[in-house]
């Protein structure tokens, strides 16, 4: 399928791992132009590297951290420098890691923090691209939430809060800047094997004597109580081709959408 997307510009936030990095790769083999953001210098590098010698694509790197005040504003004009103009924006940066608290446990601090990495950061990106997207005659936008919106845990008060922010505020913006030509969709992952998750089939293996590609799968019935129709975890390209599908021309009449990339997931 032709994604429409070649010679257009799009910012990955993230994108230097896992399912934003799947997104940009699916987007480059398109021929788009992307510009991927990390915390990481070294390791964005890396990654456009890799994006550059498999497609010989135009692959901007940047560095940065969109908890930060002003530099999400920084970023996106920088990748709409680099690229050129801007088609389209992923924000899928955002673990949320101190979210993962029960009430009587999660302090103050940790409430705040997760705001800055779930909501504030994404909040950043959108409010200084939608204005070049208004602009350019539109564009596309799409957010990172999570399955457990529609399961909050016990053990994650903070982090499904938050990430169900996401999802109201992609809604609001698909509904205000619509009849400009913006067009905004929230994805929500379930379990997917990007690095943090693949380290764990290791260890559970190591530590349980389980065969290394059953691992994982079990982990996530027996300690984790998920049940998923598919009976494993998510791909990161799985849900890139997703994100870079919503991002591209051939999603021109979705917007507004909360979309499920879990497999399956029985909540």
């Amino acid at each position: 399928m032709d994604l429409g997307v070649r010679g257009k510009g799009y910012l990955i936030v993230g994108g230097s791992a896992g399912i934003g990095l799947a997104a940009a790769a699916a987007l480059v083999a398109d021929g788009a132009a992307v510009a991927i953001v990390g915390r990481n210098e070294e390791r964005a590098a890396r990654a456009a590297s890799a994006l550059r010698a498999e497609r010989e694509a135009h692959v901007v790197t940047l560095t940065g951290d969109v908890t930060v005040p002003g530099e999400a504003e920084r970023i996106v004009a920088q990748a709409a420098a680099g690229l050129g103009s801007l088609r389209g924006v992923a924000v899928t940066s955002g673990l949320g890691r101190r979210g993962q608290k029960d009430l009587l446990h999660a302090t103050d601090d940790d409430w705040h923090d997760t705001f800055e990495d779930l909501l504030l950061g994404t909040v950043r990106v959108c409010r200084a691209v939608v204005p070049l997207l208004v602009k350019s005659g539109g564009g596309s936008i799409v957010t990172t939430a999570a399955y457990s919106i529609h399961s909050p845990k016990a053990h994650q008060f903070p982090y499904a809060t938050l990430k169900s922010a996401v999802a109201t505020f992609t809604k609001d913006m698909a509904k205000t800047y619509g009849s400009s030509g913006v067009r905004a969709n929230c994805v929500c992952p379930g379990a997917t094997e990007t690095e943090t998750l693949a380290a764990m089939r290791l260890r559970f293996a190591a530590d349980r004597g389980w065969p290394v590609e059953q691992a994982l799968e079990r982990a996530m019935v027996e300690d984790w109580g998920m049940q998923v129709a598919l009976g494993r975890p998510g791909k990161p390209g799985e849900l890139g081709d997703v994100i870079a599908f919503l991002l591209s021309e051939r999603a021109g009449y979705l917007t507004g959408a909360l979309i499920n990339i879990d497999g399956g997931t029985d909540f």
